[in-house]
């Protein structure tokens, strides 16, 4: 089979340039457009097949702790990404003792099994060697070899650390020179890891890169360049990999915050007052194991408020505290990493500081702040142009998902965020905000929904926390929720009972505009999350019903599935307002607006009450909007299959390509969207709420972080259109 995949090498003219983070940001930036990408490493240090793999250090990464027995992490974090279907073995090509032994034979292999991959993939993200081996100027022309055999265009990445702008310009043209005398053809170049005060002066300078008149870009006169500045925090090394460098082992502590992100390293071999005045968020604390002053010391300042948040501690020397002070360190249960090592203070400090932090698949808050450099300093659009990558013909789950992110960030709304207490919470705020998707409002203390983010590892900073027992803001809620039941004889006294409940007072946020939408549920019941919209927000002009869709992303296609978690058995008249409200929230969503009135009969070969339900709903539907295409009652089978609606309904716009499914009753959508998600391999995202004045959606109570992510993309969504007073708003009537 021949291969017809395109694709794109990344090379660079030495190591330490993070290329790793950058194909990282065109890997995702690929998948939104592309269905099946692969992921090749030419060169690395062991064979496909070997059974024991030793850690090459990686581009920008260090090495690994002594006698670690790993695999190439680049290659990990890159297949770890969900939009590759690839195994490790598949994306290898030779090692550098192949290369050494014999250049063409490692080469030929090198292209056998890049096609082996491209067979099948659409698109290939090929990374080049790290410079682990090879003399420099002699690796970057082998890398050059490489792209020109593959016919990959290359996208050079250069390091402008500890550089000016104009010795990156002129690395960047030596390098570009070399790529081109070796038949390889640059189409960009990214500067990585520059002085954020510089990046623009870095920009000027590679515009001053010529293509000389060679690939696509070579009627705008110059190379495409851009600048990416560098943030420390993704050379921070993890607890574990400290408590690895030093053979240490987890003594007291939650193993859960050993992935957190060690920003300093301190000696604590100075007096407890001195120390305390060093300390500084996701330090590692190096002190002799007999110095149990500045263990229970470290201990309480960590636990104070106002005082920093520690990474771990380490005690040397093989000492551990004993008697009546062991048994008070263990008696204040500490989730603070206490680790054991037999080191000494010197060795210990030594191996420490020597461990480089690096990218994983482990490390999601790095993996975002990565991605978020790279979408915020990359043109991805006139990269994919250079490339030449077509337009999709379909819709991935993937590609779904990314383009509710990238709408979302569009024009940043702010939404509450009620359980500040769920861990999921904060992952998926940090996240949101290192993406920059939304802004947010998270509720609860402040002071500890900090210091949980930071012991986590996360970074919420940018986040706002609210107290909803806050006084003011309690008392202008009760006034308001007061005057809304009014009818029903609330009182403010009950109202100030009332309010500070997370799902009342983050409702009232939205209703008064503190807020543009709510995402809640992860802890609490649909009906504690929803309640309080339906007497403080309220169902929009035109619509007698809140209802729910699911939004099902299928290998090649979205669908839109509604009511599956609201109506138990809505009568015609909320059936129709149901189907109408989807259909609205499908254009919403880019989902065309096809829908079938589902039912256990097709046309008019059935009667009962449960089908003249649907056929009534239909005709409702019919006169309301009458520029839907709507059809029912019909089965599901006639609805997707054309083969089987052109036996069962020939002559229907909607039979055979129905997108909007309108389940008769709760029984009937919630089991098949189930069977669905689960038969298929389907995502389903929501429930999305629908119908209510101003977003808020619901979670499920086992919801996963990116399944937050999602819901508060989408409720973002929606208040964009709320805002812009677009028709068909949260599912309204259009």
């Amino acid at each position: 089979m021949t291969s017809t995949a395109r694709s794109i090498y990344l090379a660079s003219p030495e190591g330490e340039t993070g290329k790793s983070t950058i194909a990282l940001g065109v890997l995702d930036l690929l998948t939104r457009r592309v269905q099946r990408v692969g992921v090749f490493r030419p060169v690395t240090r062991t064979a496909p097949s070997s059974v024991a793999w030793a850690t090459a250090p990686a581009d920008g990464a260090g090495t690994a702790a002594p006698g670690s027995a790993d695999r190439d992490y680049v290659l990990e974090l890159l297949l770890a990404h969900d939009g590759v279907d690839l195994t490790y073995e598949e994306a290898m090509g030779v090692t550098y003792d192949d290369v050494h032994a014999d250049p063409e034979a490692a080469l030929a292999q090198i292209v056998a099994r890049y096609h082996d991959v491209a067979t099948q993939c659409d698109f290939v993200v090929i990374v080049g060697t790290d410079y682990t081996d090879v003399a420099g100027p002699t690796e970057l022309a082998f890398n050059a070899r490489i792209a020109a055999n593959l016919g990959a265009p290359v996208l050079l990445v250069v390091s402008g650390r500890d550089r000016t702008p104009e010795a990156i310009a002129n690395l960047t043209e030596v390098s570009v020179n070399e790529l081109r005398s070796n038949h390889a053809q640059p189409i960009a170049v990214v500067a990585n890891r520059c002085r954020p005060e510089s990046i623009d002066q870095v920009r000027a300078q590679l515009s001053t890169i010529t293509p000389e008149g060679q690939g696509p870009h070579a009627a705008s006169g110059s190379l495409p360049g851009w600048a990416i500045p560098e943030d420390p925090f993704l050379n921070a090394p993890t607890v574990a990999a400290i408590m690895e460098a030093v053979g240490g082992r987890l003594a007291l502590g939650d193993p859960e915050l050993l992935g957190r992100e060690v920003l300093d390293l301190l000696v604590g071999a100075m007096s407890l007052e001195h120390l305390l005045e060093k300390l500084v968020d996701g330090a590692v604390v190096i002190t002799p194991g007999d110095r149990s002053d500045i263990l229970i010391g470290l201990l309480a300042a960590h636990q104070a408020r106002n005082f920093p948040s520690l990474a771990g501690i380490v005690l040397n020397g093989g000492f551990y505290p004993t008697d009546s002070t062991g048994r008070l360190v263990e008696a204040l249960d500490p989730s603070l990493p206490i680790i054991r090592t037999d080191l000494g203070t010197f060795r210990s400090a030594s191996a420490a500081s020597r461990v480089r932090g690096r990218v994983s698949k482990e490390s999601q808050r790095k993996v975002d702040t990565a991605l978020a450099l790279f979408e915020q300093n990359v043109d991805g659009a006139a990269l994919i142009a250079g490339l030449d990558v077509p337009r999709p013909e379909v819709v991935t789950p993937l590609m779904f998902e990314y383009e509710l992110l990238s709408r979302a960030r569009a024009d940043r709304k702010n939404i509450v965020l009620p359980e500040g207490d769920d861990d999921r919470i904060l992952r998926a705020a940090s996240t949101l905000l290192g993406r920059q998707v939304a802004d947010l409002t998270i509720l609860g203390d402040e002071q500890s929904i900090r210091a949980r983010a930071t012991e986590l590892g996360l970074d919420i900073d940018a986040a706002t926390v609210i107290d909803p027992h806050d006084p003011e803001l309690v008392q202008r809620f009760a006034e308001e929720y007061t005057r809304l039941r009014a009818h029903k004889g609330m009182t403010v006294e009950r109202a100030r009972e009332i309010v500070p409940d997370v799902s009342y007072f983050g409702t009232m946020m939205v209703h008064l505009g503190l807020a543009d939408g709510m995402v809640s549920g992860a802890r609490h019941t649909t009906a504690h999350t929803i309640k309080p919209s339906f007497e403080i927000i309220k169902t929009m002009p035109g619509v007698s019903v809140v209802s729910s869709v699911f939004l099902m992303c299928l290998e090649d296609r979205v669908l839109v599935y509604g009511d599956c978690a609201v109506n138990p058995d809505p009568t015609d008249t909320q059936l129709a307002d149901i189907a109408i409200s989807s259909a609205a929230t499908a254009l919403q969503f880019g989902v065309d607006q096809r829908v079938a009135m589902l039912s256990y009969s097709t046309g008019e070969s059935g009667s009962g009450v449960d089908v003249d339900k649907v056929r009534s709903a239909t005709e409702i539907v019919r006169s309301r909007r009458p520029d839907l295409f709507v059809e029912g009652p019909i089965q599901y089978d006639a609805a997707v299959d054309a083969s089987v609606a052109a036996s069962k309904m020939p002559v229907s716009d909607v039979a055979g390509k129905a997108t909007v499914f309108i389940f008769p009753d709760l029984n009937t959508g919630n089991n098949t969207y189930k069977a669905v998600q689960r038969s298929a391999g389907a995502i389903a995202v929501g429930p999305v709420l629908q119908g209510l004045n101003k977003p808020v959606n619901d979670l499920s109570r086992g919801a996963l972080v990116q399944d937050i992510v999602n819901t508060v993309a989408i409720t973002a969504i929606q208040a964009q259109a709320g805002s812009s007073g677009e028709p068909g708003t949260n599912g309204a009537p259009a």
